[in-house]
């Protein structure tokens, strides 16, 4: 088996390289990493010319030439995806790439077709952060939930993994962070097996880099109606 590890970043010259440590040095050996350089206006670009030669897995990276934002970095990602599973890693430390084992092992033991990483149930370590941010999650996942009749407690949660077939036959539109809504909308209409897995959490604050807004917020409530009644 072979995991790609798709990694959309954006202005994440502080972390960039931490992240990708933590990737190659996790317990899954047989892995490649898909970077997006999403227009990136900081030295992002330098650094990834330069962590390139020192990592132990493959790495492939592609630049955009402007920012088209997470969907469609994650969209230009699918298109180069060689594995037989997929991660969607964000390029912050906000997820911790140790959680892999948790969330492939459904998908290896023949029991998921899709896992979500979920970051409000288990016991595992979560920062606590944003009141308001976590309640407009819960909105939002709760109204996903209604269109999808689906369970989960984390819709929007960047720990998103795929059997590697699935995500490429799936048709994403959005550039921005609708991609979540979508996705889940298109995987609900398919005869897959979605499994849920709590993670560890490490949120930042927007001083500290954090990129969604309020504006987001309104256009995932867009992309729930659209996705769920009109695609």
């Amino acid at each position: 088996m072979l995991l790609s590890v798709i990694v959309p970043c954006f202005n994440e010259e502080k972390t960039i390289e931490l992240i990708l440590n933590k990737i190659d040095k996790t317990s899954f050996k047989n892995k490649e990493i898909i970077v997006v350089n999403d227009g990136s206006s900081d030295n992002t670009k330098e650094i990834l010319d330069k962590i390139e030669k020192k990592l132990n897995c493959e790495i492939k990276i592609i630049n955009h030439n402007k920012n088209l934002g997470k969907g469609a970095a994650i969209n230009t990602a699918i298109n180069k995806i060689s594995g037989d599973i997929a991660i969607i890693q964000d390029a912050d430390l906000e997820y911790d790439p140790n959680d892999y084992d948790k969330l492939i092992n459904p998908i290896l033991n023949n029991k998921a077709d899709v896992v979500y990483g979920s970051r409000f149930v288990g016991s595992d370590a979560k920062r606590v952060l944003l009141f308001w941010h976590k309640m407009g999650n819960s909105f939002l996942t709760f109204l996903s939930n209604m269109f999808t009749n689906l369970n989960l407690t984390d819709m929007e949660t960047g720990y998103k993994v795929f059997r590697a077939d699935i995500i490429k036959k799936i048709s994403l539109k959005e550039k921005r962070f609708g991609i979540e809504p979508e996705i889940t909308a298109k995987i609900a209409k398919l005869n897959i097996r979605i499994y849920e897995v709590g993670i560890s959490y490490y949120g930042r604050d927007y001083s500290q880099g954090k990129k969604i807004t309020w504006k987001d917020g309104f256009s995932a409530l867009r992309c729930i109606v659209k996705y769920n009644l009109f695609s």
